[in-house]
């Protein structure tokens, strides 16, 4: 995935008798920023022990390559004070944990020392309820002639719930992402909807259900609201900076992007009918 940081780029026309001659204005990229993709994901079923953290910087809008960042220490504390290390597998910017304990409702803080500067972020563990059926309909869309593909849950009740909905498509490079809460369906039966109007038989859905916090739902509001809902990832960067819940402790002005959170996940493969 490429970060980018927020350039502007001016092209400025003259215009000389009848002829056109464009000048290319050189701007000054702006510094690079730490990139930490820490979410901690725990699939129903799974034991939920590896887990993955990566570390990258943001870089200029041409280039192809993503600056992977070496050398940093990593770990998770839960409220026990265990400690979880994060080991970087070669030079490659990935920091793996084997020994990872997901505990629903259990309070989490990470720290990265990288550079000389130290990033920390507190996070829940959140909870998401199964899912129970997929559906699909044949007459869906505006036009009523779409595949529509649904996959049900049972909200629980007396609580305020917030999900992250994920669709991967066999006939499609980016993934779709949506928020939502459950505000008006509270202990009730409610689903996500497939968002790929080129759907056709055989086709083949990957469905991702994510419990998410309030304030990680804050977030991914206004990451997918600016970069649009097929972004192919909720770290494929906007045209603007969202700050995320990790703090640079050693120069707070300095703060890096990404969010540390972590949910259980359920997940289903569906081909289309």
């Amino acid at each position: 995935m490429k970060k980018i940081p927020l350039l502007i780029v001016f092209f400025l026309t003259i215009f000389f008798t009848g002829c056109e001659e464009v000048v290319d204005v050189d701007l000054d990229p702006a510094p690079p920023k730490l990139v930490i993709e820490a979410a901690i994901n725990w699939k129903k079923g799974t034991t939920g022990n590896q887990q993955i953290i990566k570390l990258t910087t943001t870089t200029g809008f041409f280039e192809n390559v993503v600056p992977t960042v070496s050398g940093a220490t990593i770990f998770v504390k839960n409220s026990s004070n265990q400690q979880f290390d994060f080991v970087e597998v070669g030079k490659t910017g990935r920091y793996v944990c084997s020994n990872f304990t997901p505990v629903i409702n259990e309070t989490y803080i990470l720290t990265v020392i990288s550079n000389g500067n130290t990033y920390t972020a507190t996070e829940t563990l959140t909870a998401v309820a199964p899912i129970k059926k997929i559906e699909q309909n044949n007459e869906g869309g505006f036009t009523g002639d779409e595949i529509e593909v649904r996959t049900f849950y049972d909200d629980p009740a007396d609580e305020n719930n917030y999900y992250l909905y994920k669709y991967v498509y066999s006939n499609k490079i980016t993934s779709n992402y949506y928020v939502d809460e459950d505000k008006f369906f509270q202990g009730n039966e409610f689903f996500s909807i497939s968002d790929d109007e080129d759907l056709k038989a055989e086709d083949v859905i990957e469905v991702t259900h994510i419990g998410i916090s309030k304030q990680y739902y804050n977030y991914m509001t206004i990451l997918i609201s600016i970069a649009g809902s097929s972004s192919g990832g909720p770290f494929q960067s906007p045209p603007a900076t969202v700050k995320g819940n990790i703090i640079n402790t050693t120069d707070k002005a300095n703060y890096p992007l990404g969010y540390f959170s972590l949910s259980e996940i359920d997940s289903r493969k569906y081909t289309i009918e």
